[in-house]
């Protein structure tokens, strides 16, 4: 070969690689086996970024132009999972629904840092009853196991990136799914261990147990909607509150959890004095909120001072609409209250109020169920069934979630319920915020049309 002709040649190879790693496109796509939803629909934070729907075979395929390099996450309703996009991937998928997680594949360009992080997440799953199962230990005893583990992983993203080259916001991302998933765990120690001897103190820590707090950034954009960090933050500011008003406050244990108003303004204060990133802000300020609106159930008066320091210290959050909305609710659903005129369809389509479905002349306990959350279903019909003689003088109707009202009403027939007692709803948002449903084992207890009891677990209150 001639030199031109080599010359020629070389800077065709080199302009071709270039190109290929310069390529600001993303190409996403993949098979879905046994779909519950039409479509896929891919996430950047919180905002939608594209979506596809499902074709005859159950492909999709999303081409994107350019993407900012990152973590993402695609929504298979009621499913998700993250994926890590950057420039020039090529990503392909491969699941079942019946198996989400563990079913899931990724291929092509991109897949080494996905199939790492999904295979974290999956060896994970099981560690927090094993780690659970040391909070006996003294804390150096603890953060050992914790470090070992951790030191485990951390170990294996070495073996990786000696294997294949990953980019530096894969790596960091990589780490710190490591890093805050067993950072967790030194937060939450000292309450498990309390807990688990007995004891009615805190063990007294030793100055280095959260000495990994020196490296811990408040205001990582990148990390504000990844699931370990965003866990961790919210574990380790219930930690500093409640340590801060055992010192600062001097309270005992017993204070500060029955002062949840006291105990939730120290959480309130803290994130305003240490996060100035706005969305992990929003979202920790949203986090406090609905932690104490709908789990704690605490008077009128201490409700109304804890929403005006949310507003205050929050600002112009993003979710004050969906807080304010809540707070309206738990308002709403005190005892001895008319029931919220909500609307909902009965099996032959009709738009009927909650007011008509409870029955007059007897207690009505509405409780909630979706046909995507298979064991919870099953679980919640042997609980009723149970429930509904146990307690003969009790009404329970159903109000299902998030189901297509084909599949709805096929699970109706297939379960023999009673088409008079089930009822859907196809604005799931507004009945969660109206109603203050913070979890599908709710229930709502009314006598003779007036609310008993809005805050009922299906599970504990009877």
């Amino acid at each position: 070969m001639n030199k031109p002709l080599l010359y020629a040649f070389l800077l065709a190879l080199i302009g071709c690689g270039t190109k290929e790693k310069k390529s600001p496109s993303v190409f996403f796509a993949g098979e879905i086996v046994n779909p519950t939803s039409e479509y896929i629909v891919l996430f950047k934070d919180d905002v939608v970024i594209d979506s596809a729907r499902l074709d005859v075979d159950n492909r999709f395929a999303i081409k994107l132009d350019s993407v900012n390099e990152g973590l993402y996450h695609f929504d298979h309703s009621p499913e998700l999972q993250y994926v890590y996009l950057e420039k020039g991937d090529s990503l392909m998928i491969r699941l079942n629904t019946e198996d989400f997680d563990e079913s899931l594949i990724f291929s092509g360009k991109g897949e080494e840092i996905n199939n790492f992080l999904l295979e974290f997440f999956l060896s994970t799953e099981e560690e927090p009853a094993i780690i659970y199962s040391y909070a006996d230990l003294d804390p150096d005893q603890f953060k050992e196991k914790i470090d070992s583990l951790r030191g485990i992983k951390l170990n294996l993203l070495n073996e990786l990136t000696k294997e294949t080259t990953l980019s530096p916001g894969a790596k960091e991302i990589a780490k710190a799914s490591i890093d805050y998933n067993y950072y967790i765990y030194n937060e939450k120690y000292p309450f498990w261990n309390r807990r688990k001897t007995g004891k009615t103190t805190i063990p007294e820590m030793p100055k280095h147990f959260y000495e990994y707090r020196n490296e811990i950034d408040y205001n990582n954009k990148r990390l504000s909607y990844h699931r370990y960090y965003y866990n961790f933050m919210k574990t380790h500011f219930n930690n500093l509150s409640y340590m801060g008003c055992y010192s600062d406050c001097n309270s005992a244990h017993r204070e500060i959890i029955s002062n949840n108003l006291h105990f939730n303004q120290h959480k309130l204060k803290l994130i305003d004095s240490m996060v100035i990133q706005k969305d992990l802000r929003d979202n920790l300020f949203r986090n406090v909120a609905l932690d104490y609106l709908i789990k704690v159930h605490d008077s009128d008066e201490n409700n109304r001072i804890f929403i005006n320091d949310f507003h205050r210290l929050s600002g112009n959050n993003k979710h004050s609409a969906e807080i304010e909305a809540i707070y309206q609710g738990v308002n709403n659903l005190q005892p001895a209250n008319k029931l919220p005129n909500i609307s909902v369809y009965d099996v032959a389509g009709n738009s009927i109020t909650l007011q008509e479905i409870a029955e007059k002349d007897k207690n009505t306990v509405f409780y909630f169920w979706s046909g995507t959350q298979r064991m919870h279903f099953e679980n919640m019909l042997k609980r009723v069934t149970l429930l509904s003689k146990k307690k003969p003088g009790f009404s329970f109707v159903g109000i299902n979630c998030n189901t297509d009202p084909v599949r709805w009403q096929s699970l109706i027939n297939i379960n023999q319920l009673n088409v008079d007692k089930q009822f859907r709803t196809d604005d799931f948002e507004h009945l969660k915020n109206t109603l203050v449903i913070g979890g599908l084992n709710k229930g709502i207890i009314t006598k003779n049309g007036l609310i008993v009891d809005a805050f009922a677990d299906l599970f504990k209150s009877f």
